[in-house]
């Protein structure tokens, strides 16, 4: 029974002895008291009533998000604005030893410093330079967590929230800027949808015109080509006609006729002539003779 008990005693003081530190973790250890040694992820082998673990620490990237604080700006306006906190504990024993309570003193250097700069700012300023503000955040925060093992990786306005009156009067505001975007808008649209229309006026009038132009080209040249035909078709007839009458002269000559047959055959010409629409007609000396001839003639008949 004795063997036994000592043997329970014994397995009590290994599993004692024995500690396995996770992943993403950090053991800070403390012997008789002092800072010993910081374990990391892992077993470990611990004297006990000895050794002590003062403090685990997790060594993943952590979410600090602190309640809103009254800022005031310069201009006087009083602001409610929560801040968000990226951080990573890089030394273990500064965490545990540099500061009594790291996230509530981070806390209160945050708000701090975001009334520091807050305050040198106006309020138009401050609701349009957020990143400006989230990088000198990120700045002095970061510089001053340091001696306490932290590193600060992202700094983050979460919500600024301005007074009722200002909130409503920034609204008025921003409802008159769309209003007038708007009526803007507008007048562009009208003023471009003119010029369209007159240009499409314009377009069609030359349009208009040079199909006009085109129109009169060509009733012009048909006029021309009309003419020439018609030209062309007198032309053909007088020398039709003058080809008949060198022919019938031809064959009369041929026939052996006198000259008073070739009197007559002029004044039968001549007679045709006559039917046209000349107002004047000058007949030849010959013609004359011949007409004398042909009364006289016909006086001798009649005796």
């Amino acid at each position: 029974m004795f063997f036994l008990i000592v043997l329970i005693i014994i397995i009590f003081l290994m599993l004692l002895m024995i500690r396995v530190v996770p992943q993403g973790s950090s053991y800070v250890v403390q012997r008789l008291g002092r800072y010993y040694t910081t374990w990391d992820s892992g077993p470990h082998l611990k004297v006990p009533f000895i050794d002590l673990v003062a403090r685990k620490v997790l060594l993943k990237e952590q979410v600090a998000d602190f309640a809103p604080q009254p800022v005031i700006t310069k201009d006087n306006v009083t602001m409610q604005i929560d801040s968000v906190v990226y951080f990573k504990i890089t030394n273990p024993q500064l965490y545990a030893y540099g500061v009594e309570n790291p996230i509530m003193a981070m806390e209160n250097l945050t708000a701090t410093t975001l009334r520091n700069i807050i305050g040198d700012m106006e309020l138009d300023a401050t609701l349009t330079s957020r990143e400006a503000i989230n990088s000198q955040m990120l700045q002095i925060i970061d510089l001053a967590t340091d001696p306490w093992g932290i590193k600060v990786t992202r700094v983050e306005l979460k919500n600024i929230q301005p007074p009722t009156a200002i909130r409503e009067a920034m609204e008025k505001q921003m409802k008159a800027e769309r209003e007038k975007r708007a009526a803007i808008l507008t007048a562009e649209g009208e003023k471009q949808s003119m010029i369209l229309e007159a240009e499409g006026h314009n377009q069609s009038a030359l349009l208009n015109a040079e199909a006009e132009k085109q129109a009169m080209i060509l009733r012009a040249e048909a006029e021309k080509e009309k003419e020439i035909r018609e030209a062309e078709g007198r032309a053909e007839a007088i020398r039709k006609v003058q080809e008949a009458t060198a022919e019938s002269i031809k064959k009369i000559k041929e026939a052996g006729a006198d000259e008073a047959v070739i009197k007559l055959k002029s004044l039968d010409t001549l007679a045709k002539v006559a039917d046209g629409q000349a107002t004047k007609i000058i007949i030849p000396s010959e013609i004359q003779n011949l007409v004398g001839l042909i009364e006289g003639v016909k006086e001798g008949t009649q005796s």
